[in-house]
């Protein structure tokens, strides 16, 4: 049986953008936020972004789902960390 590439890179997107669910998942429920890095973020944005890029350049889906959609879950983090910032 052969196994098509494009599975693992689902997969890959699965692991990869549910790494992020749990901190989303405690910045909202706690509302604390002072322990998240803007520069971690601006990171993670950059990264998503040049590989976002390189998916499409080579025209894979999987990682261009999975860029996409860990660029929209930092925003979302992004915009907690704006939300619950300690004036």
């Amino acid at each position: 049986m052969i196994i098509p590439p494009d599975i693992f890179g689902y997969a890959g997107m699965f692991t990869g953008v549910s790494f992020l669910v749990p901190q989303i998942w405690k910045s909202w429920r706690t509302k604390s936020v002072e322990d998240i890095s803007w520069g971690m973020l601006a990171l993670i944005i950059l990264n998503c972004v040049f590989w976002f890029i390189y998916g499409l350049l080579l025209y894979s889906l999987p990682l261009m789902l999975t860029n996409g959609a860990a660029f929209l879950m930092t925003m979302a983090q992004i915009a907690l960390k704006v939300r619950y910032r300690k004036a």
